[in-house]
């Protein structure tokens, strides 16, 4: 079992934590546990409660109301919701709640009818993306099991690599983009998800992967001369210094753009090279893309 945090259940679920503290004190589907030092925390069957009690909410129906639904009635009224928005966010919490119980399999035939029924394109871009940004916080504090982390891994770099294969833009375009993840870094669903939508825009990608050293990075830069060179940083040692990687890559690379994105993005206060361009959420990365 996990144990989730309030803050986790607030960034998974979209609700205040000040919110949840006033649903605990008045409807009688939440009781977190306490640790001994009176700190909040939450089991997997809270998450999935609050996950369906907030996409209810969200979408018309008053708290007063949901806490006199029983399980199936709740599970009735989410599938009868009709918005197209409502239905994406219904999956995407579908997924999470598969990726706690280790409903591996699951996990994957959700995806797969998806995936049949309306695309890779689309499926990426509506469910993937949006699951991912959800998802990303747990694996840089560390609060979902590592094998959780893994066995969902390998099944969203399986289907983005499906995208980015089938994959036909409609757009032409002379841009050349160079994709790496430092040294120490593995986790390359974000970068992934960038490589689909580049190519999706016509953009040509030299994709070097996962853990590379910036003497490499540099070797390709100066033979292939690309248009930009993006990275993405999720969960790096603890060792880790941004601005020693920021410093380091721009004695290498002064010329061209350097997009960063990730989590590490979101507490860098300091002052960056000219050619560097700081993008805190994929969200940003999309709208500098497009």
């Amino acid at each position: 079992m996990n144990a989730f945090t309030i803050k986790d259940i607030e960034n998974l679920s979209g609700v205040k934590a000040h919110t949840i503290r006033i649903w605990e004190q008045r409807y009688n589907f939440l009781k977190p546990q306490r640790t001994g030092t009176n700190i909040r925390y939450y089991s997997n069957e809270e998450l999935k409660t609050i996950l369906n009690i907030a996409l209810l909410n969200k979408y018309g129906f008053k708290i007063s109301h949901i806490n006199k639904m029983n399980f199936e009635e709740i599970n009735q009224k989410l599938f009868s919701l009709s918005h197209h928005y409502a239905q994406q966010e219904r999956i995407v919490n579908q997924l999470i709640t598969y990726m706690v119980d280790l409903d591996m399999d699951v996990f994957e035939e959700l995806l797969d009818r998806e995936i049949e029924a309306k695309g890779i394109e689309k499926i990426i871009n509506d469910i993937l993306f949006p699951f991912l940004e959800k998802i990303g916080i747990l694996w840089l504090t560390n609060n979902i099991n590592p094998a959780q982390e893994h066995l969902v891994t390998n099944i969203i770099r399986q289907k983005l690599l499906v995208g980015i294969e089938t994959a036909v833009s409609q757009i032409k375009s002379e841009k050349v983009a160079l994709m790496f993840l430092p040294e120490g870094e593995f986790h390359e669903l974000g970068l992934l998800y960038v490589y689909f939508l580049l190519k999706n825009r016509g953009v040509k990608v030299l994709y070097l992967g996962a853990d590379v050293p910036l003497t490499d990075v540099a070797f390709i830069v100066n033979a292939k001369k690309p248009d930009f060179v993006y990275t993405h940083l999720t969960a790096l040692s603890a060792n880790f210094n941004i601005e020693r990687f920021v410093n380091n890559l721009h004695a290498k690379i002064s010329n061209i753009p350097v997009l960063i994105s990730g989590p590490f993005t979101l507490t860098y206060k300091k002052d960056i090279p000219g050619n560097f361009h700081l993008k805190r959420s994929l969200e940003e990365v999309k709208e500098y893309i497009s």
